[in-house]
């Protein structure tokens, strides 16, 4: 069976310790001035800021070796109408699954080639970060399937550390991993393996 093609962003899936994920995050702000779309599955940064209360503020605008919070699993609603993203230079706060211990299930993009079981344990960047749907509201975030490598540096954006275990998942095209994320703000990057 083919594995389908719906790149999501990445998307909380448990603990390392193998703790169930309940749906822990964390309020961020995001100011009007911030010019990136910011979508549910995307990763986003600190920008060196905070709202009046003090709530610190994110930016979506990340590329591959940045240092990242977490990834946003909501994007809190201000009116019944709001969007289910959040849209580029509006004022916004934003859910996110920033604990640097999570594990976050994610596609592969399968350009080059797609992931082999021998790539579990190597570390890759990602592709398609600030890129999203407005209709779903989710990223189009994947796993950059030609950097995955054994000898990296500690940049790369995520250590691969296995397959999602589903029935309907398989190595192969379009597979689905889990991921840490390797440049945490809270924790130091690692190379591959």
């Amino acid at each position: 069976m083919a594995n389908s093609d719906a790149a999501r962003g990445l998307m909380p899936s448990r603990y390392l310790s193998g703790a169930v994920y309940t749906g822990a995050a964390n309020k961020y702000y995001v100011p009007a001035s911030d010019s990136t779309a910011i979508y549910v599955g995307g990763m986003v940064k600190l920008a060196g800021s905070a709202d009046a209360d003090g709530v610190a503020s994110v930016t979506g605008n990340v590329a591959t070796g940045d240092a990242v919070v977490g990834v946003v699993v909501a994007v809190a609603p201000v009116t019944a109408d709001s969007l289910t993203y959040r849209a580029a230079s509006t004022e916004r706060y934003v859910m996110v699954a920033d604990d640097p211990n999570l594990l976050f299930e994610a596609q592969e993009d399968s350009v080059g080639g797609a992931l082999a079981a021998a790539n579990v344990g190597n570390t890759a960047d990602l592709a398609s970060f600030t890129s999203g749907s407005t209709a779903s509201g989710l990223s189009s975030m994947e796993i950059d399937s030609s950097t995955a490598t054994a000898s990296g540096d500690g940049t790369e954006d995520v250590f691969i550390w296995g397959l999602a275990q589903r029935p309907d998942n398989e190595i192969g095209t379009n597979a689905n991993w889990l991921v840490r994320l390797n440049n945490h703000q809270f924790v130091d990057g690692v190379a591959g393996a």
